[in-house]
């Protein structure tokens, strides 16, 4: 039996309330809490990973430190952990894919290895011009002909026309916005 993945991107603590939260990011709690119910509903169909943005004390020091001299998700810390409701529904069987950049090289490796498992992947979190984006695009690589969607309402950006045009691209790229 092929497999529902969801992957959820990122949904931690700085990057909903912390150091770089935004409203828009509480406000998809809810439905990426739902999404992932869904998943688990689906038993041994249903999938579901998480992505860690994680990064060391010596952020400030590297490329992004210097471009984003914001600290956030630093491992250890607080504002590293999954949020709120998402975080009381991470199981232990879960995966999770720590990233010290916006996408994950290693989930690529991971979907490519089992392409043949899946019949579809889901993704939901933040930031969707950003990290949601660039998972996107490794897993459309990894995986070229799995149909992949993004539910626009689990899915959010501190900048909401740069949110917007992301979702186009996404689109542009054969991926199915759920609106």
């Amino acid at each position: 039996m092929k497999k529902k993945l969801l992957i959820v991107v990122d949904y931690q603590n700085d990057f909903v309330t912390g150091s770089l939260g935004f409203p828009a990011a509480v406000d998809i709690e809810d439905s990426i809490a739902a999404k992932i119910e869904k998943y688990r509903g689906y038993g041994e169909g249903g999938q579901v990973i998480f992505t860690m943005d994680t990064h060391g004390k010596n952020y400030m020091e590297t490329q992004e430190g210097t471009n984003l001299p914001v600290p956030h998700c630093i491992k250890g810390e607080a504002g590293w952990d999954l949020y709120g409701k998402v975080a009381g529904l991470k199981e232990e069987q879960d995966m999770i894919f720590s990233k010290p950049t916006f996408g994950s090289i290693e989930l690529a490796d991971y979907l490519r290895d089992r392409a043949d498992e899946y019949e579809s992947v889901e993704l939901a979190g933040v930031v969707t011009n950003i990290c949601v984006i660039s998972n996107m695009v490794l897993a459309k690589a990894a995986m070229p002909e799995v149909p992949i969607a993004v539910d626009a309402s689990c899915v959010a950006s501190n900048d909401p026309e740069l949110g917007e045009k992301a979702l186009a691209l996404m689109e542009n790229l054969h991926v199915k916005v759920i609106r």
